[in-house]
């Protein structure tokens, strides 16, 4: 049987130690996270599953609470720096805005098909991030390459889709959409506090939207409130600290750190989907095993047609 939350932490450490140990773990991820744009919140997801004991779907809007807790000491620290987002910033909140709504409902509605679209993301991800990790801009000594030019109609649809997968995993979306804007030849200064700035807009979306499904809509659906702040409340101190040091960092670190974290992220997208198929075979047999002797027939032929 499934630990409730913080079940985990509470029976190996004594109870009230959750908060500490999330805490903890959120301000380390968004320390190394923030500088490249990432909130670190897909990161936490398999930390929350099977450290925390957060239940399915709640884990989804509690990191979203995440982020929305987090990523505002990350924001004020690059605007104070001058680091706006501007138009960038704009064109990816009007997109993913609409898409988290969306992957939410699909979230809660259509929860048995998101393992295999884990698995695409994480196609798609992973020589992505090979591609930066094992790259470099060009040096100091060397006039710097144009980025390329995404056009606006096609940035926004990605948001749009970015968005949706956010709705489904917990995350605002800077785990995509940086390495795809870095990857094109845009500067981190100027890709994290954009992708940072739709993560924000678009986690107040999604969890104010699963808050009202939980309402008419039975299991663990709402976030995780105590959860989700005590990650949140590292976050946010991680987030200031990430974005004071991005300055101080070359950008050949800065792309070789969003590579690394970005291969971890699409690991932990297969990871996922591997774990919530063993989890429904399992409950499978479980049912099937309760069973009189017919009924555990009927049930074995079911189980074949569903592997």
């Amino acid at each position: 049987m499934p630990l409730a939350a913080s079940g985990y932490c509470d029976v190996v450490l004594g109870t009230g130690f959750t908060e500490v140990v999330a805490l903890a773990a959120a301000f380390l991820i968004a320390v190394v996270a923030t500088p490249a744009g990432i909130s670190g919140a897909v990161l936490l997801l398999p930390f929350q599953v099977s450290v925390l004991g957060t239940p399915s779907p709640a884990v989804t809007p509690t990191n979203l609470l995440y982020n929305v807790v987090a990523t505002p000491g990350a924001l004020y620290r690059y605007w104070r720096q001058g680091q706006t987002g501007g138009r960038l910033a704009l064109v990816l909140i009007a997109g993913t805005l609409p898409g988290v709504i969306a992957g939410s409902v699909i979230r809660v509605e259509l929860l048995p098909g998101e393992d295999v679209f884990g698995v695409v993301i994480a196609v798609v991800l992973i020589p992505l991030a090979c591609w930066l990790a094992l790259s470099r801009p060009a040096g100091a000594d060397k006039p710097a390459r144009p980025a390329r030019v995404i056009p606006v109609p096609v940035l926004a649809a990605l948001a749009v889709v970015v968005g949706c997968i956010g709705g489904i995993y917990g995350i605002g979306g800077g785990a995509i959409l940086a390495p795809v804007l870095i990857g094109s030849g845009l500067r981190a200064p100027v890709v994290a506090p954009a992708a940072l700035g739709a993560t924000f807009v678009t986690s107040v979306a999604g969890v104010t939207a699963f808050t009202i499904l939980s309402l008419n809509h039975p299991g663990a659906v709402a976030p995780d409130w105590s959860t989700g702040l005590a990650l949140g409340a590292g976050g946010l101190a991680g987030g200031y600290t990430g974005a004071r040091i991005q300055s101080r960092m070359p950008d050949v670190l800065i792309r070789r750190l969003v590579g690394i974290l970005v291969i971890a992220i699409g690991a932990g997208y297969l990871w996922s989907a591997g774990v919530l198929r063993g989890c429904r075979l399992v409950a499978l047999r479980q049912r099937r095993d309760a069973f009189p002797a017919p009924g555990r027939i009927i049930s074995g032929q079911a189980g074949k047609l569903i592997d």
